[in-house]
């Protein structure tokens, strides 16, 4: 689709052009300007290395690697040709090979790239404080590993394939840049391809479904739930991890037992790495943004007229420590966990 300038006298057309016509070098130029403005290609990412590549017998690279705000890692890969080549099999083959790092690994990573690019950052800190997380959430990183594949065009072959795996559960985005020349100077049309603007949201559900159904039927996940027992009888049945502390909470309100020793218990804990009950004013913006408490919902406890929200952040060890620390300050309240 063409560009046009609009004039006093005229509509006028505004000249496509290449990379290659432009002289601008895939590394040279779009890497090195894209990685200071990523989110022209992927919104609500940090870049952490640039030409990462370390893994055995291999001399491949990734341009980009980053991590999102969701804590997922994203494989970031350029090119200035008109057909996109193969870089989705690359890609792919490169997720896979970062889809094993940790947090902690991260960090080093990402302490490389700051100190080559002279920057004045602690890497742990900067991280963490992007993510939104008071300390590092093993549970929490690198659930998944996303891909962003930046090029001038991409071929039939290329979008039918990306289109495929998207489909089995994989998240790859397509972003298309088209150079312009106009009076001297280069534009540049910012586009995505896959997943298409107006239907992102019903093709990520989509995608979450298949990967869960998976999951399910590999096993492969974490899927276990908890039942809460108050004096030996079953207040809740098999609840799921990021329910027992809200469900907790509503068990002490509505046995009556949230004196202020109660209350005190309840506001110290943050067995989830997060404070188990806050205020709405006192929750960061991305608490808010990433659904840290279901502030979307009526207070989870009024505590002498101050409306109160749950902590919805739990893995697997949160949960039981979380579980174990009632039991011993509430003997009343016991839990059973389900594996299945």
């Amino acid at each position: 689709m063409a560009i046009y300038q609009i004039t006093y006298n005229e509509i006028k057309t505004i000249s496509r052009t290449t990379f290659s016509e432009s002289g601008l070098k895939e590394r040279e130029d779009l890497q090195r300007l894209l990685k200071h403005q990523i989110e022209i290609i992927s919104p609500d990412t940090l870049v952490v290395a640039e030409e990462f590549g370390e893994w055995d017998e291999s001399r491949r690279r990734i341009d980009l690697l980053g991590i999102d705000k969701q804590a997922n890692i994203v494989v970031i890969e350029l090119k200035r040709t008109e057909d996109g080549g193969h870089m989705e099999l690359q890609a792919v083959r490169y997720a896979a090979m970062v889809s094993t790092l940790t947090f902690d690994r991260l960090v080093d990573i990402y302490a490389d790239y700051i100190k080559a690019n002279d920057f004045e950052l602690d890497a742990e800190a900067s991280l963490l404080e992007f993510l939104g997380w008071d300390e590092k959430e093993e549970d929490e990183f690198a659930q998944e590993v996303k891909i962003v594949l930046a090029s001038a065009e991409f071929s039939r072959e290329l979008t039918t394939t990306v289109m495929w795996l998207n489909d089995y559960g994989l998240s790859i985005r397509c972003v298309r840049m088209h150079p312009y020349e106009s009076d001297g100077k280069i534009l540049l049309d910012v586009q995505s391809v896959i997943p298409i603007p107006e239907i992102e949201n019903y093709q990520v559900k989509i995608r979450e479904k298949r990967q869960k159904e998976r999951a399910s039927r590999s096993g492969g996940r974490d899927r276990s739930r908890y039942s809460i027992y108050f004096n030996g009888e079953e207040v809740y049945n098999r609840i799921q991890k990021a329910d027992i502390g809200y469900s907790t909470v509503r068990l002490l309100d509505e046995r009556k037992l949230v004196d202020q020793e109660c209350f005190e218990f309840l506001r110290e804990d943050n067995s989830c790495r997060k404070q188990l009950l806050k205020m709405k004013d006192e929750m960061s913006d991305t608490e808010v943004q990433y659904k840290k408490y279901r502030v979307l919902k009526d207070p989870e406890l009024i505590y002498e007229g101050d409306e109160y929200y749950v902590a919805r952040n739990w893995g697997s060890g949160s949960a039981k420590r979380f579980a174990d620390k009632v039991t011993a300050q509430f003997p009343s309240i016991t839990y059973k966990l389900h594996a299945d």
